[in-house]
């Protein structure tokens, strides 16, 4: 049995945590990413109200993240994805589909009342080594 023994990944290259979380947890193999809105890693700031720009921004945040442990968009085995009005739907996977190989990770897309900051998109992820 492994060792359960976590790891705090941080990168000042996405947006810092805006609340008591870590930007990703690695554990055993697994690769934890919080939550990512739409934030630009400099400014700190919403980069638009387009679902497609918060989109990209969303998962180029998630992306570096990733990265930054060590992996890339190829070890990603689990998605889940939160929008603000469903009816975005297909503009959100028209960007989503850009971002990962022939093997998909396996997701869920829910639509909800209110995100943090009030942006349209929130995409967390998880990966395996």
């Amino acid at each position: 049995m492994k060792n359960n023994t976590k790891k705090h990944i941080k990168t000042a290259l996405a947006p810092a945590a805006i609340g008591p979380y870590s930007q990703a947890i690695s554990c055993n193999g697994l690769l934890f990413v919080s939550g990512q809105i739409p934030l630009d890693p400099q400014t700190g700031q919403i980069v638009s109200n387009n679902v497609q720009e918060q989109t990209q921004q969303v998962l180029e945040n998630a992306k570096t993240i990733i990265e930054a442990s060590g992996l890339t968009l190829e070890n990603v085995v689990k998605c889940t994805c939160f929008l603000k009005n469903m009816n975005d739907f297909p503009l959100f996977n028209e960007i989503y589909s850009q971002y990962f190989g022939t093997i998909l990770p396996a997701r869920e897309c829910v639509e909800v009342a209110r995100l943090p900051k009030d942006v349209l998109v929130e995409v967390s992820m998880i990966c395996s080594e």
